[in-house]
């Protein structure tokens, strides 16, 4: 398999779900900061010129949670995605709710106040944007109440997926009135195949610009 890899975009829970199946697999640099996901060859297997891409032989798949679903029904042996029905119903509510309730006020709150040129940024929306995730926050808050996982008593690809976004979420400063999401997020990156958290990966690539050629 080979992942076409950037550590600071969702990528890193497609390597995440890897390094914890334990699979072998193939790091393809694809840094978007050099805009190699806009490059010809590039754009021939993912025409969105979005990272990640997974190609496994002849699969070639995008979006960082198809993939991470994908490693999980991979390797059922892993125990990443339940064998029953009712539970991943679950899983796929909190992935679903992960990429549209919490995902999506995080891309606005991104792209108005460091994406978009500086003259098309709305500050307000930043505010709306904030507010409608500190809504569903509370909702993931009360549920996380009590439990280690998302859904059931072990690890799923939900978790792996809400844990990179409630770190993205840290990085906005939204998290401060959510103790129990919060504590859940550092339980997740203290597993021993957790990737980099979102500021080491920016702090790691800082540190790589500024040193002497």
């Amino acid at each position: 398999m080979k992942l076409y890899f950037d550590p600071h975009s969702r990528a890193q829970i497609a390597k995440w779900m890897l390094d914890e199946a334990g699979v072998d697999y193939e790091i393809v640099p694809t840094l978007i900061q050099e805009k190699a996901h806009k490059k010809p060859e590039y754009l021939k297997i993912n025409p969105a010129g979005k990272v990640p891409t997974l190609v496994d032989g002849a699969l070639v798949l995008t979006e960082s949670v198809a993939i991470a679903v994908y490693l999980a029904e991979k390797y059922p042996e892993k125990g990443l995605l339940p064998a029953d029905v009712e539970q991943r119903a679950q899983v796929n509510r909190w992935l679903l709710f992960t990429v549209t309730e919490l995902e999506q006020p995080l891309w606005r709150i991104a792209r108005h106040t460091a994406i978009y040129p500086e003259h098309q940024r709305l500050p307000a929306d930043v505010a709306i944007a904030s507010r409608e995730f500190k809504e569903m926050a509370a909702v993931l808050e009360a549920h996380m109440r009590g439990r280690e996982f998302v859904v059931g008593r072990s690890v799923t690809v939900a978790d792996f997926v809400l844990a990179y976004t409630l770190d993205w979420a840290g990085e906005a400063e939204l998290l401060g009135d959510f103790p129990c999401s919060r504590a859940y997020m550092e339980r997740m990156y203290a597993r021993p195949h957790a990737v980099s958290r979102i500021a080491d990966a920016w702090r790691a690539a800082s540190d790589a610009a500024a040193a002497p050629g």
